[in-house]
């Protein structure tokens, strides 16, 4: 039987890889740096696509928290006053109000203090 070469198959995958790291820093012509760069930049887009949504949540509880303060309630009475009051609105909607209907969101305040005060 005769011996198989991988030259072809092995310069293909190559030029690949080094075509993917294109523009990375110091992985530009050579194989391995590419291919280590390369790794890396899947591993920190698999780790950010999980630490994207930590983010987003922590924006929301930060806005939600500075609209909640200009009518003279903390973020964390806020939530537990719209708990109380039954009022089940997720953080990201209550972002968007707080950023885009004022009158929105003053309402649901007004909901929440009223259930911490009564």
């Amino acid at each position: 039987m005769p011996r198989v070469k991988h030259s072809v198959t092995r310069r293909k995958r190559r030029k690949q890889i080094r075509k993917l790291a294109r523009g990375y820093r110091g992985a530009g012509r050579l194989f391995r740096p590419g291919n280590e760069r390369l790794l890396k930049s899947y591993w920190y887009a698999y780790r950010d696509r999980r630490r994207k949504k930590r983010d987003f949540r922590r924006l929301w509880i930060t806005r939600i928290n500075a609209a909640a303060r200009q009518y003279g309630l903390s973020y964390s009475r806020f939530m537990h006053g719209l708990k109380q009051a039954g009022i089940e609105i997720n953080r990201k909607v209550l972002a968007d109000m707080a950023v885009n209907d004022g009158e929105g969101f003053r309402s649901l305040v007004q909901e929440a203090q009223a259930q911490l005060d009564g």
